[in-house]
Parts: structure tokens; sequence; C-alpha cells
């Protein structure tokens, strides 16, 4: 079962102790290895959905010790959501899985990033490609009503080892349909296709495997990816985006950036293993 905290607003302000404070109000550990959690966002912060920030807590030196970290909720949301991998012996997430509602992060109000609509030329179709923790862009991305707007199809393909991995980003597709905002303009339009590489499930495959054998296209009853409709955004370990980016521009697609937008786009700031 979930473990989830919260913390009500009348006691989500301590005093701030940290550099570029913010307060946790939310924590859910999803498995062993994974956790969600939610924080104050800073007055000043804009960003664009898909974006990340600079986040962390004080190393034993005193010093901030910080990670790039994806935001996961959309640009509207009056919070600010993060989805983590924890590591027993990383630098910060042996410390930062521990936290509390209540408890501060640092966090600097700086959002970069490529995986945004800015960074990709108009299409018909969005593929978001994920594994792990590389959700959490699209996590945003998916209830940013531009996404909706801009593509008549968003196709989300997320793949972990195993089951209880997918389940953050399976809980957040199914809320979507429900969701006041979006619910309608997510209709038929989102796409959500999980697959694991070591536990047995409904799906099972690499993202890269899935997509040269035509089999995900097949399953969802779509064409071949083609760089005049498919856009794609790609957001995993340094080896998965390599593969991707392979996989993508054997389909006609070229890398894109803000500065000059083109079908694709990749993250190379996700935060992986040793973190």
């Amino acid at each position: 079962m979930n473990d989830l905290n919260t913390v009500n607003e009348a006691t989500a302000k301590p005093v701030r102790t940290l550099p570029d404070a913010q307060t946790v109000t939310q924590v859910q550990h999803w498995t062993d290895r994974l956790f969600s959690f939610r924080v104050t966002r800073p007055q000043s912060l804009r960003f664009r959905s898909g974006e990340f920030v600079m986040i962390g807590l004080l190393g034993d030196n005193g010093k901030p010790l910080l990670r790039a970290y994806s935001i996961a909720s959309p640009s509207w949301d009056d919070e600010l959501e993060f989805y983590s991998i924890k590591v027993p012996d990383g630098p910060l997430t042996s410390k930062l899985q521990h936290i509390q509602p209540g408890d501060e992060i640092i966090l600097r109000p700086k959002p970069v990033g490529t995986l945004v609509h800015d960074a990709l030329l108009p299409g018909k179709r969005v593929w978001f490609l994920a594994t792990g923790t590389g959700i959490a862009p699209f996590a945003s991305l998916m209830r940013d009503p531009e996404t909706y707007e801009k593509f008549d199809q968003v196709i989300m393909m997320h793949t972990c080892r195993e089951q209880a991995e997918l389940d953050y980003g399976r809980e957040l597709v199914e809320s979507l349909q429900d969701d006041p905002l979006i619910g309608e303009m997510v209709a038929g339009k989102l796409l959500y296709y999980p697959t694991t590489t070591r536990e047995e499930s409904p799906k099972m495959g690499r993202i890269t495997d899935n997509l040269t054998s035509g089999k995900v296209f097949e399953d969802l009853g779509l064409p071949p990816m083609d760089p005049a409709t498919d856009r794609a955004m790609v957001c995993g370990s340094l080896a998965f985006n390599v593969d991707v980016k392979a996989v993508l521009e054997g389909f006609g697609l070229r890398e894109g950036a803000n500065s000059e937008p083109q079908e694709y786009v990749v993250e190379k700031a996700f935060v992986g293993d040793g973190i």
C-alpha cells in the first residue's frame, strides 16, 4: 500500500532556515526505490511545463547539495511536484528519501530544459518516451492544456523493470479523465503504453524494441512515425537517450532545441543512478 503523508496549510509554514527554502507538503512512497513529493511554490517562479530546476538539501559539509529535477506538476499548479529514485548511498537521495511534510528543501527558482513545446515544430502526434523517473516531465506535460491544443494525439510510452514501478504514471494517467481542467481535452487523445522489461506484464519490452519492431504501432493502431506528422520527447538514462535518438532518426526525425525547433528533443539533465 502506498504510504501517503500530508500536511495542512496551517502547519506548512516553518521558519525558513535553508537558502531558497520551500516547504514539503506531501510525500508518497511508491516502492522501496521510488517516491514523489510536493513542495510549496515560490511566488516568483514561472516555468514552462516540462522544464527542470535544481533542488536539494544541505550536505554534510554544510553546503547546498543540488541536483536537476524535472518538475512533474504542470505550470498552472499552485505547488511543485517531483518524482525521484532512492539511492542508498546517493549523496542527495540517501537524505532526500526521508523528508516529511513540514520539512524544507532547497529549490533554486531558475527553470530550464528542452522538453518544452517551443522546441518542437507543429505536428499531429507527440510521443513521450520515458524510462523510470524520466516520466516526471511528461507528468507535467500530460496535465497541461497546451499539449492537447497543439496535438491531435499524445502517446505516453513508459518502461520500467517491474509493474509496481509503473504505478505513479498509471495512476496519473487514469486520473486525467476526471480532471476538471483537462478531462474533456484528454478523452480520446491520450494513449498510454506502459511496458516492463523484467517482471511479466500485459505489455513487455524496451521502448526502442517496440518502436523498431513496429509492435507499438500495431497495438495502438497507428502508422509508423513520419517526420511530417510525428514529434517526440525523450527522457531517460544517457544510454537510453542515445539508443532512442538513433531510432527516431531512423524514422527521419531531427533533434531540435529551444533555439531551433525540430521533430524531437531529448532531456540531457535526467537524474539517474548515483544521485
